[in-house]
């Protein structure tokens, strides 16, 4: 898929790419020692993922101007990535004019929503009984959950976020009582359930 939007950029007129990363850390690596005007930065990498490197790239660059590129359309996922500071929220779905759009509209210091997550986030407003319990996750608190169902040990969550283990697992447990579930296998079910998890996974 990165290969595949390199080449869409590379043929517009106007943008240059000047680099990329194959997960995480390495893009947090790249933002120390580069500089960009737009980051397309992918949810769902490996590593520490995209909640994460979007927060760290952000303390390196202030200025950068971030679209986060994921399969989540539900919230809490937009709500939070916009939190941390992104500029822009776009599904893998986009269309590469929607892409390049997003791009120009960001570069010019203006925000960008997909329109179908514009208009989610608005209805949920008005739609109290299906509210989402994980929008009462703070964004540490969501990042794990998404590295335990994708698998993830405490050890390697730990090492990935420079934490210690005991502190991975306070935030395990207390995203547990948050949601009202006791362990890993129900919290699976319940992100599935709210549509929190690329199927792709599954």
């Amino acid at each position: 898929m990165r290969t595949g939007i390199r080449r869409i950029l590379e043929d517009e007129r106007g943008i240059k790419v000047v680099g990329e990363a194959p997960d995480g850390e390495t893009a947090v690596q790249w933002a120390r020692q580069n500089e960009a005007d737009v980051i397309l930065m992918d949810m769902n990498m490996p590593g520490m993922g995209g909640l994460e490197a979007t927060r760290k790239i952000l303390r390196y660059q202030p200025h950068a101007r971030i679209i986060v590129l994921t399969v989540h359309t539900e919230d809490p996922f937009p709500s939070k990535v916009m939190q941390a500071g992104a500029s822009g929220y776009l599904t893998k779905g986009a269309t590469p004019p929607e892409v390049l759009q997003a791009i120009r509209q960001v570069s010019r210091g203006q925000r960008y929503l997909s329109p179908e997550i514009a208009q989610q986030m608005a209805l949920s407003q008005f739609n109290p009984a299906d509210e989402n319990p994980f929008k009462a996750l703070s964004e540490r608190e969501l990042q794990i959950m998404l590295m335990i169902t994708n698998g993830e040990k405490v050890n390697d969550i730990s090492e990935q976020l420079n934490l210690s283990p005991k502190t991975v697992n306070s935030y395990r447990y207390r995203l547990f009582a948050k949601l009202g579930i006791s362990g890993d296998v129900e919290l699976t079910r319940l992100a599935i359930r709210y549509k929190m998890l690329d199927a792709g996974h599954f």
